[in-house]
């Protein structure tokens, strides 16, 4: 008996022929038996199913599936830059594509910033799609004559007939004690060139998500990668996923203020609204991701909302990104405000080596509070 329970046909030899009624009742109980088992296999395909679908993986790695995915579905993908083949990156975001596409995909230059940049160019226009990879942003200052003369103008300067599909990428931002030359933030350098696009990755998802739809832009495009959040952990978007460089993202949803942040500074907000629900605030928290152009249908529709807004960034204040989004803010939605719009930067000095002084001279969870309570007026603990 115990090796038939499951089977309707050994239930019903096992039961007196009574009738229609007794068969029927001998059939349900089979059902019965049978249902678990179904259910716990279907439970189980759900399980595999969605555990393939969310895969969680560092930012590094995150940025190497991407451009592996680039770089297979495209031949006229490839990457240049210092250490990116044999050593696979000083971030290890082209690890090991070294051996799948060869040293003509994947260049190995010299020390010589103006010059692979240059030649990312020219690779540019006469038709493959290039990725020029600094190996710290602060570098790139050696290139900027090509990234703004060439890199931003040539399609315009040329008539059209010329475009120039690359991504200049690399790490950037205030690291653990990297010193002033490579703590370097170079948005602010970048957004008054005409031409280019400038993207800051802040997760997992959209990391590789964006760095694949830079790839396939034909609009050559900064893609901002921070040096502290390369091994942070998260999930990425199944199948071949790609987002819009110039959408926003609304990170969390409030009433009270708007806290508008990017790259590393979306998780120093995170800390502070963390507190912030405490005492009773609910803020609205916005990614921008693009900082050139600015996402306005995002950000007016935010605004709107709760009528007050607080920049927060890495960048130095005098002439960085929130200083460009204030002014666009104070321009476009004035009659929206209740509040003046208040910015948080980086302070306007060289970053320190020491610890404790380069803390000091970026945004902390505590100025993002400090701020709210400025702009929201105090309120009190709430009480659990």
């Amino acid at each position: 008996m115990a090796a038939a329970v499951g089977s309707s046909v050994a239930v019903q030899q096992a039961q007196p022929a009574v009738g229609s009624s007794a068969r029927r009742a001998a059939i349900a109980r089979a059902a019965l038996l049978k249902r678990p088992a179904v259910a716990v296999r279907a439970a189980q395909r759900s399980l595999v199913v969605s555990a393939a679908q969310k895969r969680e993986m560092m930012m590094w790695e995150a940025l190497r599936e991407g451009l592996d995915e680039e770089m297979e579905r495209d031949p006229t993908v490839c990457l240049m830059g210092e250490d990116v083949g044999h050593y696979g990156g000083s971030y290890k975001v082209s690890n090991g594509l070294y051996k799948k596409y060869g040293e003509m995909r994947l260049l190995d230059t010299p020390i010589c910033e103006n010059g692979f940049m240059g030649m990312g160019v020219g690779a540019a226009m006469t038709g493959l799609r290039p990725i020029v990879e600094g190996m710290n942003m602060g570098f790139l200052l050696l290139a900027f004559n090509q990234i703004s003369n060439n890199c931003g103008m040539l399609h315009y300067t040329s008539g059209g007939q010329f475009k120039v599909p690359m991504v200049i990428r690399g790490p950037g931002g205030v690291g653990r004690q990297l010193g002033a030359e490579h703590s370097q933030r170079l948005e602010s350098y970048f957004q008054s060139i005409p031409g280019v696009q400038l993207v800051a990755c802040s997760t997992v998802a959209n990391a590789k998500a964006l760095l694949k739809s830079a790839i396939r832009s034909d609009n050559p495009v900064i893609f901002f990668e921070h040096v502290l959040l390369y091994n942070v952990k998260g999930e990425v978007h199944p199948g071949d996923y790609c987002q819009c460089l110039e959408r926003a993202e609304v990170v969390r949803e409030g009433t009270d203020v708007t806290i508008f942040c990017y790259s590393r500074m979306r998780y120093v907000v995170m800390q502070a609204v963390a507190e912030l629900e405490k005492q009773g605030y609910n803020p609205e928290v916005v990614d921008l991701i693009s900082l050139k152009p600015f996402d306005m249908e995002t950000i007016s529709k935010s605004i709107k909302k709760t009528r007050k807004a607080i920049i927060v960034e890495e960048c130095m204040k005098t002439g960085g990104i929130g200083a460009s989004l204030s002014a666009v803010i104070h321009e476009s939605l004035f009659n929206e405000l209740d509040h003046e719009v208040l910015r948080l930067s980086s302070q306007d000095v060289p970053t320190s080596y020491a610890y404790e002084l380069e803390a000091a001279t970026i945004v902390q969870p505590e100025k993002v509070v400090q701020a709210v309570h400025k702009v929201c007026g105090a309120r009190g603990l709430v009480s659990a």
